[in-house]
Order: C-alpha cells, then sequence, then structure tokens
C-alpha cells in the first residue's frame, strides 16, 4: 500500500512539475516542507517552484505575515496566501505573466509534539490562476491528523498537499473529482477533511455548503455545521467548551412544534443547568440518513432545509451519527460544558429498541452508559393522538419488561427528563415527512402546521413540490 500510494503522488508530482503552465509559491509552517519536497524529489521542479519557505519561528512569521491570535487558523492562512500570492506577482507577473498560471500554496499546522496530547490539526489553501491574468480562485480546507506519529503526519500532510495542488490544477472545475482526489492515497484513518471553503471567479456557480455536506456524504468527516447568512462554519471551533443545546429530525420542512421543542429545550436547561448555560450553542441536526432520498444526495431539497432554518437564525449540523451515543461522543470530544438533546417520545421508544445496539459488544447498556457519562440529557417531548386524545410522556412510556428498570433509573437520576406543563404536545398525526406529503399534493392543512413566515418561504420559492396551482 505505501509503494501504490507514493506513485500516486509521485505521478501527480510529475505532471505538474512536466506541465509548464504552473509556477507558483510554496509556504509552509508546522511539519516542514513535505509539499514542496515532492515537487523536488521527482524531478524537474524548476519548471514549477518559484520559492519554498517555512516561517517556522514565531517571531519571524509575524515579520512577514504579521501578528496572529492563533498560528493554526483560517486568518494566518488567508494572510500567508495574500503576502505570498502578492509577491508573486509583484516579482514575477511581467516576465511570465503571459504564459503562466501563477498559485500559492501555504498551510499551517500543528503536528504530534513531544510530550503533547493536544489536537492534531491544520489549514492548507491554494490561490491559483486558472489561466495566465484571470482573477486567482481560493481553495482552503481545514484537516484533522489522525496518525500516532510525528513522522507519519508529516507523510499525509505531504500528501494532501499535493492532492490539493493537483485538484486546483486539473479538477477545479469538477466538485465531485476534485473533493474525491484529495484523499488519494490516504484514507480517513489517517486524516479527515471536515471543511471546505472555494471562491474566486471558476466558482460564483458553488454554495460551500453543498460541498461540505459531500464531505458527509464521501465520509470524509462526520459532521459540518452551517450559521445563518450561508456561514460554513468548522464544527469543533464552532462548538468548543459550549453548552449545546440540539434537536434532530428531519425537518423537511420544520414544523411549528420542531420550533416548540427547542424552545422547551432550552427552558428546561437553563433551569438544569443555571450556571452553565451562558454562551450556549443551539443546533438544529439532520442525520445524513435522514437527508438522503433513497440514498442519493439532491443539492435543491438540502439547500432548501437549510434555507428555511437559516431564516429563522438557526445553526445546522449535517452529521452521519445515527446512533445518540456517537453524536453524544462527538460533542463530548469538543465540549467540557452541559449538552441537551430534545427528542419526541416516538423516537425515544425507539431508543429503547435493543436492535440498533447489536453492533455493541455491551448493547443498549453499553450505548447508554457512553451517551450518558458526562452532563448529557435528554428531554423528552410529549406527543397527542388526535384521533382518540391519548397523550404520551416520559411518564407513561411503556418499555420492554427487562429493560423497565433501566428506564427507570435513567429516570430517576435525571439522564432522561419529561417535558410537561404548558407545553403543546407534539401531534404524532403529521411528522415532517406527512407535511412535505401535504405540500406536494396541495393540501391546505400543510399551512397550519407550519409558521408563517416558513409557509411564505415555501410557497416563494416552490420547496418541496409546492405549485401555486396544485401541480406538484
Amino acid at each position: 500500500m505505501a509503494d501504490e500510494t507514493s506513485q500516486i503522488t509521485h505521478q501527480k508530482a510529475v505532471r505538474i512539475n512536466l506541465d509548464g503552465s504552473r509556477y507558483g509559491t510554496f509556504a509552509e509552517i508546522g511539519a516542514g516542507q513535505e509539499t514542496a519536497r515532492w515537487f523536488f524529489r521527482v524531478g524537474g521542479a524548476a519548471g514549477t517552484v518559484a520559492k519554498s519557505m517555512s516561517a517556522y519561528d514565531m517571531t519571524v512569521s509575524d515579520s512577514i505575515y504579521g501578528p496572529s491570535e492563533r498560528y493554526v487558523s483560517r486568518q494566518r492562512l488567508n494572510t500567508m496566501l495574500d503576502h505570498e500570492y502578492s509577491l508573486l506577482i509583484e516579482r514575477l507577473g511581467t516576465s511570465y505573466g503571459d504564459t503562466k498560471n501563477f498559485f500559492a500554496f501555504a498551510n499551517t499546522v500543528a503536528a504530534k509534539a513531544y510530550h503533547s496530547n493536544k489536537e492534531c490539526h491544520g489549514w492548507l489553501g491554494v490561490r491559483f490562476q486558472s489561466k495566465p491574468h484571470s482573477e486567482p480562485n481560493n481553495v482552503r480546507i481545514h484537516v484533522r491528523m489522525l496518525d500516532k506519529e510525528n513522522l507519519q503526519q508529516q507523510e499525509a500532510l505531504g500528501i494532501i498537499g499535493v492532492n490539493l495542488l493537483y485538484a486546483c490544477c486539473y479538477h477545479h472545475d469538477d466538485t465531485n473529482g476534485f473533493l474525491d482526489s484529495l484523499l488519494d492515497g490516504l484514507t480517513r484513518d489517517r486524516i479527515e477533511i471536515d471543511l471546505v471553503l472555494v471562491d474566486g471567479p471558476d466558482y460564483q456557480q458553488i454554495d460551500n455548503r453543498i460541498l461540505n455536506v459531500k464531505l458527509v456524504h464521501k465520509g470524509f468527516t462526520s459532521a459540518v455545521v452551517f450559521a445563518p447568512g450561508k456561514q460554513v462554519l468548522l464544527a469543533a471551533e464552532h462548538i468548543y467548551n459550549k453548552p449545546i443545546l440540539i434537536e434532530r429530525g428531519n425537518f423537511r420542512p420544520v414544523t411549528t412544534i420542531n420550533l416548540q421543542m427547542m424552545e422547551a429545550l432550552r427552558e428546561y436547561f437553563v433551569a438544569d443547568f443555571p450556571n452553565r448555560h451562558g454562551d450556549m450553542i443551539e443546533i438544529m441536526e439532520i442525520t445524513l440518513h435522514n437527508l438522503l432520498n433513497q440514498g442519493n444526495f439532491d443539492p435543491r431539497d438540502f439547500l432548501a432545509r437549510v434555507d428555511i432554518l437559516e431564516s429563522l437564525g438557526k445553526t445546522v449540523m449535517i452529521s452521519n451519527y445515527a446512533e445518540f451515543h456517537r453524536l453524544g461522543a462527538y460533542l463530548r470530544r469538543n465540549t467540557k460544558e452541559p449538552i441537551g438533546i430534545v427528542v419526541g417520545i416516538l423516537l425515544l421508544q425507539q431508543i429503547f429498541d435493543e436492535k440498533y445496539y447489536t453492533d455493541l459488544e455491551g448493547g443498549i447498556l453499553e450505548s447508554f452508559g457512553r451517551l450518558f457519562k458526562t452532563d448529557v440529557k435528554l428531554y423528552i417531548y410529549p406527543s397527542i393522538n388526535e384521533a382518540n386524545g391519548e397523550t404520551y410522556t416520559a411518564e407513561n412510556l411503556r418499555v420492554a419488561n427487562h429493560l423497565r428498570n433501566l428506564y427507570k433509573f435513567l429516570r430517576d437520576n435525571n439522564h432522561i427528563r419529561a417535558i410537561s406543563g404548558t407545553h403543546q404536545p407534539m401531534s404524532v398525526t403529521y411528522s415532517s415527512r406527512e407535511v412535505a406529503t401535504l405540500i406536494a399534493t396541495n393540501n391546505p392543512r400543510w399551512e397550519t402546521l407550519v409558521t408563517p413566515e416558513v409557509a411564505q418561504l415555501i410557497k416563494d420559492h416552490g420547496y418541496f413540490g409546492y405549485h401555486p396551482n396544485g401541480r406538484s
């Protein structure tokens, strides 16, 4: 496998070196000059490399790129690209501008250090022309380096650096080919790509939110986060050491009850953690299973859901965590603060179905042990059966006989909390999926199940099969 990996990276570096139209700068901080090394190693680098450097010392780095609060950050990467590309154009634009597509490659990383267990991660980026004299495009990615040894992390960083530059050179107009090529010669066990951002003249029609949800779909990462204003956030940064409120759902579309559930969660969470709810983050989460339609990803349907949620001021997470204990483990990896998850009573019934835990040696006990080990609570929203008026709550939930004591233990210790009082029970008759069916079939009942603002957005944009004349 190592020889195969080396051959793939070797071939990519050779192709760029022999291209003759690519010329640029490599600036790498934090784990050696592993990307540039490939181009020198394979031969022919004189046709590609105008400059290679590493301002490793912080004082030297600040003198070149200006001071930065964090050296491994998007801000530092941007200043590196700004500085190196401007110098390249200033010094070589006149002599080579008619024949060369200029580029600046940069990375700033924190690799494995002696006596340190800190997160190993980095930012990589390329500013590049797709033709001579054109305005440049920008591509930036964030990676988590998962190898246990520094040398292995350096090797992986060099490979993904070559892959990134190659993708910019030869796949910039094919987003699927671009993403697929980034992990050539690597595996998810070594590198996780958890953010990708593109901009520039060749990317004007590209929505970065679609690119990033494809990272989850392709298995390059497990979760991505979007905020109002079409922002794509680095999930680990956004939730770092903050209290988290999360609602899992389909949100196709987001219903009035969905919004009431988050309001109830907020109320109960603040009461349960009166001194630890400051700066809390509210997230509406859609699992990949709920996002895909018969295994396929529909960008228009995805953007409809996210656009509506963002218009309501909501932060959205797309994840591949079907199981609650995996979601909890991911959140706990990034925060030590309390976590509250609101679910409907029907979903709680599924959580207590042991068939979902056959892959765990400890079964349902292991799952709950992982989920509830530190300040994680499930808040259960009630439901009502409109046919008979019966209300279902966490107090009257029926679980299998042999799980009753387990359920009682979780309830008695407030790991599972019942939402009651003035909160309107959720109808078991109309889920988000069924509301979408009402929209597509022009049943006017759907407008009573969403807020007026959401209804107007659906009408204005024709979301979820809506048509004013009743034709889907």
